[in-house]
């Protein structure tokens, strides 16, 4: 297993079930809206699809075979339309639309969004050293930082100088590591420490070690384990029902869970990885309640009703940061109505996309519980594109 990790982690850093329709958000009733607002249907995306597996030719399949050939056991789609959430749906088999997947690193994105909500309460800075906000572990002073410290903003944005670009969990049983150990790379931990390894805001580096910094800053001002921190600041307001940063999962959250797969169609053992990195990749999740959360930051962004952030803040946060292919917390392209927010997902077993256009309204969460999910994803997403009509979407970014 530890082969079949380390080759996960190498791509990692290279590169059918009954319809359920959702009421939407701050809206009308499941019928009503259908009624006056009639959104696209699943079939359109259930059909030839691109899939583009690494080193063979492109094939033309529908998402059935697609399934079979890469292969990936389940997956879940929700679609947003209109500023909704249009409808969700799962394929496989013992699936359903309430069925939770590791979210993997959309949970830098959902835990970036709760930070800047502390923000918004003046309890921390975007621009502000985070050694002044830090309770106990402190990121070491050096010589790339005496003139430019660590900033909320340089985390949020990749551009912190921060080395550490991912994490590979724990199997069921072993030895977790409390945060601290995490930080300073110190035994159970089985990551290097945390630390800067550039001088901050010079360049833009995927980081996963930002982020657990960051969740080191959220559990420093609201005094809470981060996981109960999470529940208050974020999921709850959002009405992620079906969401929890619970790391090991509890036993009612493992009855719900999808277990993880490797490139193979392995299921790997125990079922899946704890990741204690939590800001960084502990998130687990369902498509449907990642597509309320990004329909709240679309309505942001527009200055309408929501939940989560006042639009200056959304603006901000959907705003490229440092010269970086990121805003605050997620990546950004385009502009006026190609806008668009985006952020990938890869854990070991599970692979997932999100993202939305914040100005027409429209978007997609795709989650699967597979090494060879990643595939599939694009193959969705490039498909809705086309037929639901988005507007121009480029690379699909980290």
């Amino acid at each position: 297993m530890v082969r079949s990790a380390r080759k996960w982690f190498k791509v990692r850093m290279r590169r059918v079930a009954p319809i359920v329709f959702v009421a939407a958000l701050w809206g009308a009733a499941p019928s009503e809206a259908s009624a006056e607002t009639p959104s696209p249907r699943p079939a359109a995306i259930e059909r030839d699809l691109e899939i583009a597996r690494p080193g063979a030719a492109p094939q033309r399949l529908g998402l059935a075979a697609a399934l079979r050939t890469l292969p990936v056991p389940t997956v879940g789609i929700a679609l947003i339309d209109k500023s909704r959430l249009a409808w969700a749906r799962s394929y496989g088999a013992g699936v359903s639309v309430t069925t939770q997947y590791q979210a993997a690193s959309l949970s830098k994105l959902v835990t970036a969004v709760a930070v800047l909500r502390l923000v918004e309460q003046g309890k921390l800075a975007l621009d502000r050293n985070v050694n002044d906000d830090l309770r106990g572990w402190r990121v070491p002073d050096s010589e790339l930082t005496r003139e430019h410290p660590v900033t909320l903003r340089g985390l949020l944005s990749m551009t912190a100088g921060i080395g550490v670009p991912g994490y590979l969990g724990y199997t069921p049983g072993a030895p977790l590591p409390s945060l601290t150990d995490i930080l300073d790379g110190k035994p159970p931990a089985n990551s290097p420490p945390v630390r800067v390894v550039a001088v901050p805001g010079s360049a833009y580096a995927y980081s996963g070690g930002g982020y657990e910094i960051v969740q080191a800053l959220i559990e420093a001002k609201t005094g809470k384990p981060f996981a109960a921190a999470m529940q208050d600041l974020l999921l709850k307001p959002a009405g992620m029902k079906n969401s929890s940063f619970t790391q090991p999962p509890s036993k009612s959250l493992a009855r719900r869970a999808a277990t993880g797969h490797d490139d193979d169609g392995r299921e790997l053992p125990g079922g899946w990885r704890i990741i204690p990195e939590l800001a960084a990749g502990g998130l687990w999740s369902t498509p449907a309640d990642l597509a309320r959360f990004l329909v709240a930051l679309a309505r942001a962004n527009g200055g309408k009703r929501n939940p989560l952030l006042r639009q200056a803040m959304a603006r901000e946060m959907m705003t490229r940061q440092n010269n970086g292919p990121y805003g605050l917390g997620g990546a950004v392209a385009g502009s006026g109505q190609s806008l668009v927010l985006m952020k990938r997902g890869q854990n070991v077993g599970y692979q997932a996309y999100m993202l939305i256009f914040p100005e027409s309204g429209q978007g997609i969460v795709v989650m699967t519980r597979s090494d060879n999910g990643t595939t599939l994803a694009t193959a969705l997403i490039r498909r809705a594109a086309a037929v639901y009509r988005w507007p121009p979407l480029g690379e699909l970014a980290d």
